[in-house]
């Protein structure tokens, strides 16, 4: 047990705002393997990968600006650009939404976030988390191993979920690992710059 625990805390983790869809899932689809899907317009619409990009953007943003003002505004010119192209075209269905970002506390291991209804522990998920700093979509398999009634903390989200991944990817825990490092690097630099 104790080298359970030891193993789940190997990683570093990072609390972060995803978009985050989840489905229960049977034992079958477990066998499978965790994969990414590099083409993330598959998942959401155009206006929703760039709605993720400018949330990246606005994190280093006023950095930049102090730091070089000339560059900053050209940049906003090409963003506002980006921008109405963007809403010239027409709007996929989307998978992911603005409804779909929850706080996380994620890991290469696992994630914890907070849900509207309880999982039972050993509850089979299907997980596709959109990761911001690679703009790619993790399609994982996880184990809810706890959940909690926070509902006195939070009404709208009334149980806090652990899921530990099951038969991922090294490149996928590998793509975990490197956003998870880049937050914390960005979380630092924020910190220290204010």
């Amino acid at each position: 047990m104790a080298e359970d625990f030891e193993e789940k805390r190997r990683y570093f983790r990072v609390n972060d705002k995803i978009n985050l869809l989840l489905r229960v899932v049977d034992e079958s689809k477990i066998s499978q393997r965790s994969h990414v899907s590099m083409d993330v317009l598959s998942s959401c619409s155009l206006s929703a990968a760039l709605e993720v990009l400018n949330q990246e953007a606005a994190a280093v943003s006023s950095r930049l600006e102090r730091r070089d003002p000339e560059v900053f505004e050209y940049l906003k010119i090409i963003d506002n650009k980006i921008n109405l192209i963007a809403s010239a075209l027409n709007p996929r269905e989307e998978a992911f939404s603005e409804h779909d970002m929850h706080e996380v506390s994620l890991s290469a291991a696992g994630v914890a976030f907070t849900n509207e209804t309880a999982l039972p522990v050993g509850t089979l998920l299907e997980l596709r988390m959109l990761l911001t700093s690679c703009l790619v979509v993790i399609v994982a398999f996880a184990r809810v191993v706890q959940c909690k009634d926070i509902s006195q903390d939070n009404a709208t989200y009334p149980f806090a979920i652990c899921a530990e991944y099951i038969n991922m990817n090294e490149e996928d825990r590998e793509l975990l690992i490197k956003h998870v490092i880049k937050k914390q690097m960005q979380q630092l630099r924020d910190k220290n710059f204010n």
